[in-house]
C-alpha cells in the first residue's frame, strides 16, 4: 500500500511539472536538449531541429487554474555558444503595440503580448537572474534582474545580444515566437571567459556541459488589458512573475 501511495506521489508530481519532471526536492525540472551546431532562427514547430527537443507546457494562470484555449507548448534546444527557444502561442485576441520596431529594443513591452524567459544560474542568489520578452511581431526586450536593487526596473538598458524571430498565423490564431540566447549573457563571465564559479553544476572554461542546470520559469501575457491572460509555467501564486522562489529548473542535456 505505501508503494502504491509513493508511486502515486511521484505521478502527481510529474504531472505538475508540466511537460518536464519532479526532482527530488519537488521542483520542477525541464530540459532541453544539446543540438550539434548552431543554426538560424526559425518558427516551424514541425522542424527537425526543434523536433529535437522535448515539450514544455504552459497552460495555468498566474494561480494555478487552467487558461483554456491558450495551452502554450515550448521547445528548447543548446550549443555551447546558445539557448535556443520556441514558444507556441494560441490565442483568441491579439493586443499588439502599434508601430512596432523589432530593429531596437522595446522598453515596457510586457503591457502588450509577449512571451518571457525568467532564467538565472545562481542558484544562492535567487533574487539575480535574466528576463527575455518578444512579442507576436518581433519586439524584443532584455533585462538584468536584481530584485535587492532599490531600481531593478533600470534593468533594461543591459544588452545582451539575444536574438528574436516571431510570426503569426492569423488563420489558425496561432503565433509563434524564437529566442536565441548568447552563452555568454546567462552564464558568469570573468575577463571575457566564461568561469564555472557559482554555478549549480560544473561547467568548463569556454560553454556549458550537459548537467548544467538553470532555475527559470516560463510566462505569457495575452490579449486586451481588460481580459488579458497572464500564464506561468511554475504558477507564482502571485499577481507578480518576479517571484523567483517558485521559479523551475532548466536543465542541459545530450541529445537521445
Amino acid at each position: 500500500m505505501a508503494a502504491t501511495v509513493a508511486a502515486a506521489i511521484v505521478a502527481l508530481a510529474c504531472v505538475g511539472a508540466r511537460g518536464g519532471v519532479a526532482n527530488d526536492a519537488g521542483v520542477a525540472v525541464a530540459r532541453s536538449v544539446r543540438t550539434e551546431g548552431d543554426v538560424a532562427l526559425a518558427t516551424d514547430p514541425s522542424a527537425a531541429f526543434w523536433q529535437g527537443g522535448e515539450a514544455i507546457i504552459v497552460d495555468r494562470d498566474v494561480h494555478g487554474a487552467v487558461v483554456s484555449g491558450h495551452r502554450t507548448t515550448i521547445y528548447s534546444r543548446w550549443t555551447p555558444a546558445n539557448l535556443y527557444f520556441l514558444f507556441v502561442c494560441p490565442y483568441e485576441k491579439l493586443n499588439l503595440k502599434p508601430e512596432p520596431r523589432s530593429d531596437i529594443e522595446t522598453n515596457k513591452l510586457w503591457n502588450w503580448d509577449v512571451a518571457e524567459v525568467f532564467i538565472g544560474w545562481d542558484f544562492e542568489h535567487i533574487r539575480r537572474y535574466k528576463e527575455f520578452e518578444m512579442s507576436p511581431q518581433g519586439e524584443w526586450i532584455d533585462l538584468n534582474i536584481n530584485l535587492d536593487h532599490p531600481h531593478h526596473e533600470d534593468g533594461w538598458t543591459w544588452n545582451s545580444g539575444f536574438e528574436v524571430k516571431a510570426r503569426i498565423d492569423p488563420e489558425a490564431k496561432i503565433w509563434y515566437g524564437a529566442m536565441r540566447i548568447p552563452s555568454t549573457a546567462i552564464l558568469p563571465v570573468s575577463g571575457g571567459v566564461l568561469t564555472a564559479a557559482n554555478i549549480h553544476a560544473s561547467a568548463p572554461a569556454g560553454g556549458p556541459s550537459p548537467g548544467l542546470k538553470f532555475r527559470v520559469n516560463f510566462f505569457r501575457s495575452q490579449g486586451p488589458e481588460v481580459e488579458q491572460k497572464h500564464m506561468a509555467w511554475q504558477p507564482p501564486m502571485a499577481e507578480s512573475f518576479h517571484t523567483p522562489e517558485k521559479f523551475g529548473v532548466l536543465e542541459l542535456v545530450d541529445a537521445k
